[in-house]
């Protein structure tokens, strides 16, 4: 190779070299860029006219509750359920020692049996005093007496069955069993302990609707109806209920039925709840909901200021939709920070 040839190509390796070494290369593990800040909206607190609720206090019970007994006296063979449990209807809740009702049964069988029995005899007896008095063979007075005898077996008969279908219905008691769907909430008793007629065994209820009950003063009952959506407060929790009916009670109250659904079992029965009934109007300052920042039994919000934001303790009062009223603590035309799940970061 000439020696022209042999520089060319050591100046071109050496440039190339030169390049590799100074080029960046991004590890393949690199992590990715973070990412920007959410964005952060502010609210002007405003001075303005709000619904007036009032609050009608009453207990969340459950639709449905049964304190299930029996009619028979006996010794508790077996309970199936604990409390808590969830039944279905029909479900075999208990079971009570049913021999002496079972000894009877046989009896009422036979009883049937032998009713039956005179009254087939009865009956043809019956028949041929009919064809005999037809041709003259028998007297009238030895026909009405065979129908008579057969009246008596007939209503023998019949007096057999209705005591089977007695015994029947009391060995029936023998076995508790769920009228409808729910849940055990008490069990009073052990296999082993004696039933008697009318004990309580076990306790079911279906919570899959609740019903709170306020009682009212008339000028607020008239501005109800059945049927109307209504708000309501459980344990402080607000949803919405139906009203199932309104009726006066001892003195000049109303008693104000509402239905809260509640197929989750989001609410407990027998939960304080309270009935939020609309009242006219006033003037308040409200701020968004999610303006709030709540840190146990405190709440605030973050306020703008010229020297940054600064968190101030307020009292609330009712929410209404998407707002809530600030009965201290904030002035008209301040500036608050909303953020989303009402916390701070």
């Amino acid at each position: 190779m000439p020696t022209t040839d042999r520089i060319l190509l050591l100046s071109t390796f050496l440039l190339s070299a030169a390049c590799g070494v100074g080029e960046a290369r991004e590890p393949a593990d690199a992590p990715p860029p973070a990412a920007d800040a959410a964005p952060v909206a502010v609210a002007t607190v405003a001075d303005t006219l709000l619904p007036t609720v009032l609050a009608a206090d009453g207990i969340a019970a459950p639709m449905r509750e049964a304190t299930l007994s029996t009619k028979l006296m006996g010794t508790v063979l077996e309970v199936l359920v604990q409390e808590g449990d969830r039944v279905r209807a029909g479900q075999l809740l208990a079971r009570i020692d049913a021999r002496d009702v079972a000894a009877k049964a046989e009896q009422v069988t036979a009883g049937v049996g032998a009713a039956e029995a005179a009254q087939r005899t009865a009956a043809a007896h019956a028949a041929r005093l009919r064809a005999l008095y037809a041709d003259a063979a028998a007297p009238k007075a030895m026909l009405e007496a065979a129908e008579l005898q057969l009246a008596q077996a007939e209503a023998g008969v019949r007096a057999a069955r209705a005591a089977g279908a007695e015994v029947e219905a009391m060995g029936s008691y023998a076995e508790i069993r769920a009228p409808f769907a729910g849940r055990v909430t008490q069990r009073f008793v052990d296999p082993g302990a004696f039933a008697a007629p009318g004990a309580p065994i076990v306790t079911v209820q279906d919570a899959a609707t609740l019903r709170v009950t306020a009682h009212v003063t008339p000028d607020r009952a008239r501005a109800l109806r059945a049927g109307q959506s209504i708000g309501v407060t459980i344990e402080g929790v607000a949803t919405t209920a139906r009203i199932e009916g309104i009726v006066p009670v001892m003195g000049a109250l109303h008693a104000v039925n509402a239905l809260v659904a509640n197929p989750r079992g989001d609410f407990l029965a027998g939960s304080a709840a309270a009935l939020q009934l609309a009242a006219g109007a006033h003037r308040a300052i409200a701020i968004p909901a999610d303006a709030v920042i709540r840190e146990g039994d405190l709440t605030g919000v973050l306020v703008r200021t010229a020297a940054g934001d600064v968190r101030r303790w307020v009292r609330l009062g009712a929410e209404v939709g998407d707002l809530v009223e600030v009965t201290s603590g904030l002035r008209a035309g301040e500036q608050v920070v909303r953020r989303s799940g009402n916390g701070v970061e």
